[in-house]
């Protein structure tokens, strides 16, 4: 039977090893290659996929992407290896907090959408690829992507309780806490009715057709 300070440090492992892949901002690499500047001298100046692909095009969007799904699916199979499921919550974790506060920018990272994204679609599988589809439908729907973010993890917490353990619900319940606070401003002007929408045709005035 494995002793509970092993497994605290399996899981304090996983933690890192998450923290450290999702440093690894993808977009400092592809901006720089495909427009010869640092995203945050690019459109809103976030490290993100949707800022990459607004203003860079949607080739260098779909490499940002790529390598933030990778780098989280390899610390989530990285966690499994030492934890299991709950080692793939831990380094998950760990891959959204590096992404959004990374060490080397002073914590000025990204917002976590696709790196919560591809966590969630290791675990809760296959739930928690219903909830990113989930979000993605809310999100053209309303056109706002920061609630369409949001509604992720929120729809991912009982799945969690349901088919996981009270600690991996709590995670993921961590993992609402961080999209909530990297979109807090936008969901402000969500309320304040100011946000810009997205993803949605603008309606043309007859006078404009």
């Amino acid at each position: 039977m494995q002793a509970v300070p092993s497994g605290a440090a399996a899981r304090l492992i996983c933690l890192v090893i998450g923290y450290a892949a999702g440093n690894l901002l993808t977009a400092e690499i592809v901006a720089r290659i495909a427009a010869g500047k640092a995203p945050a001298e690019i459109g809103s100046g976030n490290p993100g996929m949707a800022n990459i692909m607004a203003n860079v095009g949607k080739k260098a969007g779909f490499a940002v992407l790529a390598g933030d799904l990778a780098k989280t699916w390899l610390a989530c199979l990285a966690g499994y290896y030492l934890a299991g499921e709950t080692g793939i919550c831990w380094a998950g974790l760990g891959a959204v907090l590096g992404h959004n506060y990374p060490v080397w920018k002073r914590g000025r990272g990204g917002k976590g959408v696709a790196v919560t994204c591809a966590w969630l679609a290791a675990w809760p599988f296959p739930w928690g690829i219903l909830c990113v589809v989930l979000g993605g439908v809310v999100t053209l729907i309303t056109g706002y992507l920061p609630v369409g973010a949001v509604v992720i993890p929120a729809a991912a917490i009982p799945f969690g309780f349901l088919f996981g353990t009270a600690e991996q619900g709590i995670l993921l319940i961590l993992a609402l806490v961080l999209m909530l606070l990297r979109h807090r401003d936008g969901l402000a002007r969500v309320m304040q009715g100011k946000e810009q929408k997205k993803l949605r045709r603008k309606h043309r005035s007859p006078d404009e057709k």
